[in-house]
């Protein structure tokens, strides 16, 4: 067997462009002729799959477009040749913690991301820039997006300029910035699960854009609601004509599921009730069953839409019929009402002396509360709120962010949507200062949850010396606000009520170069000596002073597998250094080697079966190794 016919280790994140080409060949397979797509055959198929309808002769349609919307589409297609680095000095409990904090352009990671996350996000929040004209716009490059990122960042060139303000003067002021959103927000819908939810931040500026192009990429009928934030608790006295005190926050589904009565599910939980709400259940009658809240017995509909609801009910007392209005009949059938009076759930006040009865409603029975769309800064925080609560950290930032969240706001958002007794996966690409981070520990640690965060935000430049990025202000906070939870009272004692160890830690990684080595396109003009000395630059595939720990994580992300897999080193093979790596989530795992060398007499020991992947060096094995090992498992190599 030749080692050419043995599959590589995939060096650049998924071919989205390859990937939908795959899924429409799968639909239609007849539309495509020797690989390729025939349009004239996919435009008969289409019209015939509309009823035969011509196409030609149909009006203009509505269509939401903008100047650079096929850049946009061409940046989503180019796949990523880049990679994400661990970084175990900047991390808390490295080794045993589900929560990742990615440094790096969120356009790049969310490539880098799909192939192991595509499917597995509960909930997606997001507060990206408004576009008020002097506030980041991500700086998109499609011809190379990796070496655009070094250069901003300052890793590549010292004339990189970080960031890059949209003015109102520019003549794409919405276009640049639904240019930049369009490709983040496509990649997130992947990632999303089918049960999943996005919210977006926003504000006046780009909230009726933002609709419409949330429409498209999510699609209208997976709209779920427009949340208005009251962000200030007073307006401001120096503005011209009216002080916005509210934000926005638009809530998308992935796919809205119905059941057979054509009812949507509920992606939304309900919100815990409070005290307050709590105090409007008495128990006058001292009734064993608890606290109870008289309710209505009459409903909205009239005698001649439930002609059923209209009768007489018997008054215990007097011993009148009891008749309901014309227009308002009662809201219990007969049977209903007699079964409600054996339950004692009829009221008719403490002295039976009113005249009309009312329903016993138990507090033990009524579940949380429905979410409306006004959240009150009483209820979920300002924005003072949340700049009090970075000051409560490190006074030292506190004026590193404008308009930052508060805990409340994001906590709320993370109780709708996600369910406290599972492992959801909460993604959070604009992090900011990492209030998303801080919300989910403190929720987990409040309700004894186990959700798991992803952060990612770019390094930023601020005007803090302490912390010169916004990420080095991000990963601060996710540790000092560990170390507040652990600090605290409820912290130092035992939590009984935890099937699993509380996870007070986060991994970080950060975006950078692959660890192998990419081919350069030279130009037609090149001497025969240059392409020789390409040829053999790739006799090793990968870069000089390449470091174990980082290859196993590429070839983890590439090869589709969480970044919190365990990883294990075999130590029963001493005369090879090789690691098992396991997705638990996926049930699936892979043996990886670096050596220079790899032994047939090895695999034998690992006792491979052949539903086993092993990678290895191409180097490291000859023709006959390899001729062997495709006979005990699956192969690859680097």
């Amino acid at each position: 067997m030749n080692k050419r016919d043995i599959d590589k280790v995939e060096i650049t994140s998924g071919d989205i462009k390859a990937e939908q080409l795959e899924q429409l060949k799968a639909i239609f397979p007849e539309v495509f002729t020797e690989g390729e797509i025939d349009f004239d055959k996919l435009k008969a198929t289409l019209v015939k799959a509309t009823l035969g309808k011509n196409t030609d002769d149909r009006p203009e349609r509505y269509s939401f477009t903008w100047a650079g919307k096929r850049e946009a589409i061409q940046m989503l297609q180019t796949p990523s040749k880049a990679t994400l680095k661990p970084e175990r000095s900047e991390s808390v409990d490295f080794d045993n913690t589900q929560n990742l904090f990615i440094e790096g352009d969120n356009l790049e990671v969310l490539k880098l991301l799909r192939k192991s996350y595509s499917g597995q996000v509960k909930m997606i929040y997001i507060d990206p820039p408004y576009n008020t004209g002097n506030d980041f716009i991500y700086p998109d490059n499609y011809t190379d997006p990796l070496d655009n990122y070094l250069e901003l960042t300052g890793q590549k060139d010292s004339e990189g300029n970080l960031q890059t303000s949209n003015p109102e003067t520019s003549g794409r002021y919405h276009s640049a910035w639904l240019s930049m959103m369009y490709p983040r927000l496509f990649l997130a819908r992947q990632l999303l699960r089918e049960d999943g939810v996005i919210f977006v931040s926003i504000d006046d500026h780009e909230v009726h854009n933002l609709r419409l192009l949330m429409n498209e990429v999510f699609g209208e009928e997976n709209f779920v609601a427009c949340v208005c934030w009251q962000k200030k608790y007073a307006p401001a006295n120096d503005t011209v004509d009216f002080s916005a005190t509210h934000d926005f926050i638009l809530v998308y589904s992935k796919q809205r599921q119905f059941l057979d009565s054509g009812k949507a599910i509920a992606l939304i939980g309900r919100m815990e009730r409070t005290e307050e709400q709590n105090k409007l259940y008495k128990n006058p009658d001292n009734d064993p069953r608890g606290l109870w809240k008289a309710s209505d017995y009459l409903c909205n509909k009239s005698a001649e839409q439930r002609p059923n609801l209209y009768y007489p009910i018997i008054h215990p007392k007097t011993e009148e019929e009891i008749w309901p209005s014309r227009t308002a009949v009662w809201r219990y059938s007969k049977a209903r009402h007699q079964q409600n009076v054996q339950d004692n759930r009829v009221w008719w006040g403490l002295n039976q002396e009113n005249k009309v009865p009312a329903y016993k409603r138990f507090l033990s029975e009524v579940g949380g509360i429905i979410s409306d769309t006004w959240w009150q800064h009483k209820d979920v925080g300002h924005n003072d709120e949340a700049k009090k609560q970075i000051k409560s950290l490190f006074p030292e930032a506190s004026q590193s962010f404008d308009t930052p969240k508060p805990t409340r706001l994001i906590k709320r958002i993370v109780e709708l949507s996600t369910n406290t007794d599972s492992t959801d996966i909460i993604l959070d690409f604009f992090a900011g200062s990492a209030t998303t981070a801080q919300a989910v520990l403190e929720l987990n640690h409040e309700d004894t949850g186990d959700r798991r965060f992803i952060l990612v935000q770019l390094p930023q430049k601020t005007d803090n010396p302490q912390f010169p990025t916004i990420v080095d202000l991000s990963k601060e906070r996710i540790r000092r606000s560990i170390q507040k939870i652990k600090n605290s009272d409820n912290g130092k004692l035992p939590l009984q009520n935890r099937e699993t160890p509380e996870d007070l830690g986060f991994k970080v990684l950060k975006l950078s170069k692959s660890n192998y080595r990419q081919s350069e396109e030279l130009p037609s003009d090149t001497e025969p000596e240059a392409y020789i000395e390409q040829l053999e630059l790739f006799n090793d595939p990968l870069v000089d002073g390449w470091k174990p720990e980082n290859v196993r994580y590429e070839v983890m992300l590439k090869q589709g597998y969480s970044l919190t897999s365990r990883i294990e080193e075999v130590t029963e093979i001493e005369s090879a250094t090789i690691y098992k790596i396991t997705d638990e989530d996926k049930r699936q795992h892979f043996y990886i080697s670096l050596d220079n060398q790899f032994h047939f007499e090895t695999a034998r020991t690992l006792k491979l079966t052949k539903n086993d992947l092993l990678i290895c060096l191409d180097m490291a094995i000859d023709d006959t190794t390899a001729a062997n090992l495709v006979l005990q498992c699956r192969l690859k190599t680097i």
